[in-house]
């Protein structure tokens, strides 16, 4: 029913149209008592009276579309429109539905058309902007909202639809300002609550977020995708039992929630509790037997297990490679990148870590000092948060390419349509998975690098970057689906979140006794871990053990009976919770030897002790993440505190606790030695990167003739 159409003036109508016009009042009052098909049939009359009358093929279109008529409502429009093309609601109804079905170019045209007919018209802005948003032109969709919005101000789907465009754009404070305006019109929006908490997440503000949640849900208790996103949140905020209990009322609502499977097996990892996230991924796996997410997420915990064998763990790779390749097949190619081995090249950067993270604090100097004559860097974020971090990686990037949200297809076709020569994975397994974008080949070369300390398991992956301490020319080869490229010095590159941090004195001049402490991931906590620490306690008598980012209840209270096992006093060990930036560094300045992890090796940890002048012992093993903390050890220049098993890892940990001086010395010296070999030399490491990229690529060029 188009009863807000106007009507003409009596002296201009015919007796046609003023037939045309009574029935047309009466199919009205049909319309709206919801008597669709006698309104239908008396508009139908009316268009007998007078065929040309354009009101009369509009109402009728109106009465067809709701009805469901789809098709029979556009060809009633498209009449209009030929018997007045000036209509600006022909032109509106026939854009809107044009716009429905993909006609983009037409729908604008005929939009604008009817803004031109009629400036004040909000309903056509709105209906424009999604069209100028499906044409990602975002600034002009925000442009007509904005002028809808001052039409109409309290429209809840322009404001809704409104924070969405400006949330696409980075604009998050306009953003989460449009969603409280259209919360104060509906304040029972369900989906607009639950983009405000999204949207709170995002600007680093979780327990906020955590608030708006927490109302949705007394509205909608029964949705299972609120009781993820609180999950989320609560994970976040480290309210592990809380998260837990969210995470399995998602489940138990959507049994097939494969992305709240997914967070809780992250959430019981960060409890210790590997067997139980190990065993639930494959539970969940029977459930959504199709989500190679989930597998990914199994495989980056199967890392931490010491229950399945280097060899199994690899066959899981190469059969994840195998299943993702072909769900996502080769779209690109011949690739027309000019076959010119020494021209400059286009690096392209995937992560959803280009942020307040620590793979922040490798990728930063790389992406800073690339020889820009030799090579332009673009950087592919599939994260929505942004801070300050990011901001500092794309003001780096010569092109900064914000992808999160859209498709995997759709970033493989970004990264296509860069002409991107080399396409570096920083994430692999880890945080938010991207290697489906990689199956697609967007890029003559692909190459693995650092995000994930293991094998991705794709054939299409044609390089991995490494190093001969990390992996040892014929040791790791044969567990690679990729080839293994060994950088001259070392794969890592430390910048320090807080470099101005001072380093104290050594904690057993002024205690008398030795702290050993470790500050790894809570799923690195392994059982031979535990036992290694233990029976070092109970060779050294008066030392003190600190264990950091153990939450409290069920994990602290097994792990403190892990290691009193061998019979040391539980008064001689602290077990601390998750702490800020801050604490976290006061904690490494507490304690003179750092003790790494088996079989899953520290990384940013190793490298962080080192910065606060605390030495830090390991036993690598034959898996490539077993390897990392030896890896940094011997850039550093500290090979002597890289044991080869287990029980050399105990005696010399002995030994070292018993070498005041040496301690005391490592304390006073480390940051300067550390800054002054490969590890920190960020100037080496990018030109031995850049000079294994160039390789990478005569290699390509040489295989691929023009």
């Amino acid at each position: 029913m188009l009863g807000w159409l106007p009507k003409r003036g009596k002296s201009a109508q015919s007796a046609a149209t003023a037939a045309a016009d009574r029935l047309i009042d009466e199919g009205n009052r049909a319309e709206s008592q919801d008597r669709l098909a006698e309104a239908c049939e008396l508009y139908r009359r009316a268009i007998g009276h007078a065929p040309r009358y354009a009101k009369a093929h509009l109402n009728l279109g109106a009465a067809l579309e709701a009805n469901g008529e789809q098709a029979a409502a556009l060809a009633s429009y498209e009449r209009a429109l030929e018997q007045d093309p000036a209509n600006p609601y022909a032109n509106y109804n026939v854009g809107r539905l044009q716009y429905a079905r993909g006609e983009l170019s037409r729908a604008e045209r005929l939009l604008n058309e009817a803004l031109r007919a009629r400036a004040q018209f909000p309903e056509a802005r709105i209906v424009l902007a999604a069209v100028l948003e499906a044409g990602g032109r975002l600034e002009f969709a925000a442009a007509q909202l904005e002028a809808a919005l001052r039409e109409r101000p309290q429209d809840f789907a322009a404001l809704f639809r409104y924070a969405a465009v400006l949330k696409t754009l980075g604009r998050l404070p306009d953003a989460q300002a449009a969603l409280q305006r259209a919360l104060s019109v509906d304040p029972q929006s369900v989906e607009a609550r639950g983009a405000l908490s999204d949207l709170l997440l995002e600007r680093g503000q979780p327990a906020a977020a955590a608030r708006e949640l927490e109302r949705l849900l007394e509205q909608r208790p029964d949705w299972a995708d609120a009781h993820y996103n609180y999950g989320c949140v609560l994970r976040t905020l480290m309210r592990l039992s809380e998260a837990e209990s969210a995470l399995r009322r998602a489940i138990a609502l959507e049994p097939r929630h494969a992305a709240a499977y997914r967070r809780l097996g992250s959430v019981l990892l960060a409890q210790c509790r590997t067997a139980e996230a190990l065993e639930l991924y494959r539970a969940a796996r029977a459930s959504c037997p199709d989500d190679l997410d989930l597998e990914s997420a199994e495989l980056f915990a199967l890392n931490s297990s010491e229950s399945i064998s280097d060899e199994a763990l690899y066959r899981r790779h190469v059969e994840f490679g195998a299943r993702l390749e072909r769900a996502y097949p080769l779209r690109f190619g011949p690739f027309g990148n000019t076959r010119d081995p020494e021209r400059r090249l286009r690096i392209g950067y995937v992560s959803g870590d280009f942020g307040y993270h620590v793979m922040t604090l490798f990728s930063l100097p790389l992406i800073e000092r690339h020889e820009r004559a030799a090579f332009e860097v673009f950087c592919y974020s599939t994260s929505m948060s942004t801070d300050d971090f990011t901001r500092q990686v794309a003001a780096l990037a010569d092109a900064w390419r914000p992808v999160a949200g859209r498709s995997q297809a759709q970033i493989a076709d970004a990264i296509h349509a860069d002409g991107i020569d080399i396409l570096v994975d920083l994430g692999g397994h880890s945080g938010i998975p991207q290697l489906a974008a990689f199956a697609q080949c967007p890029a003559p070369v692909q190459v693995a690098w650092l995000g994930y300390l293991n094998t991705t398991g794709m054939s299409r992956m044609r390089f991995r970057i490494s190093d001969n301490i990390a992996d040892p020319p014929g040791l790791t080869d044969a567990l690679h689906t990729e080839t293994l490229v060994r950088l001259p010095h070392s794969q890592w590159c430390y910048r320090s979140f807080l470099p101005a941090v001072e380093v104290g004195p050594s904690p057993l001049t002024r205690n008398g006794y030795v702290t050993f402490g470790s500050f790894n991931q809570a799923m690195k906590l392994s059982r031979t871990s535990r036992a290694l620490w233990a029976e070092l306690l109970s060779r050294l008598p008066d030392a003190r053990l600190a264990v950091l980012g153990v939450p409290k209840g069920r994990a602290q209270d097994q792990l403190l009976g892990d290691l009193t096992a061998r019979g040391a006093g539980a008064e001689r060990i602290t077990l601390v919770p998750y702490v800020s930036l801050q604490d976290y560094f006061g904690w490494l300045g507490a304690v003179d030897i750092a003790l790494d992890t088996t079989p899953y090796s520290g990384g940013t940890t190793t490298c962080d002790a080192l910065w606060m002048g605390v030495p830090v012992i390991t036993a690598p093993g034959t898996r490539p993440c077993s390897r990392s903390t030896a890896s940094i050890l011997a850039s550093a220049g500290l090979p002597e505190w890289i044991a080869p098993n287990a029980a050399e890892y105990v005696r010399r940990a002995v030994r070292f606790a018993g070498e005041r001086e040496l301690l005391a010395e490592l304390r006073g010296s480390l940051r300067s030695r550390m800054m002054a070999s490969p590890l920190m030399d960020e100037e080496q490491f990018t030109r031995d990167l850049e000079q294994a990229y160039r390789e990478m690529w005569r290699t390509w060029c040489k295989e691929n003739p023009a």
